[in-house]
């Protein structure tokens, strides 16, 4: 279990790291719109990300 917790956030880093390669400056006015954005609407965005993640995991073990 452990091991496929640090996988996941071994994907995640590595996904991460090619958006600011690919795309820095998108990167840079993203991170500058979510300084400004209401702390609601990054809540219901989180909580759609962690929804949509726990989807695909579930998605994905009941698929082996």
């Amino acid at each position: 279990m452990l091991e496929w917790l640090l996988i996941g956030l071994g994907v995640a880093c590595v996904l991460e790291g090619v958006c600011y390669a690919a795309a820095p400056g998108a990167m840079k006015r993203m991170a500058a719109a979510a300084a400004n954005a209401q702390p609601s609407h990054l809540r219901l965005a989180g909580l759609a990300a962690v929804a949509a993640g726990v989807g695909l995991v579930a998605l994905v073990t009941s698929l082996r």
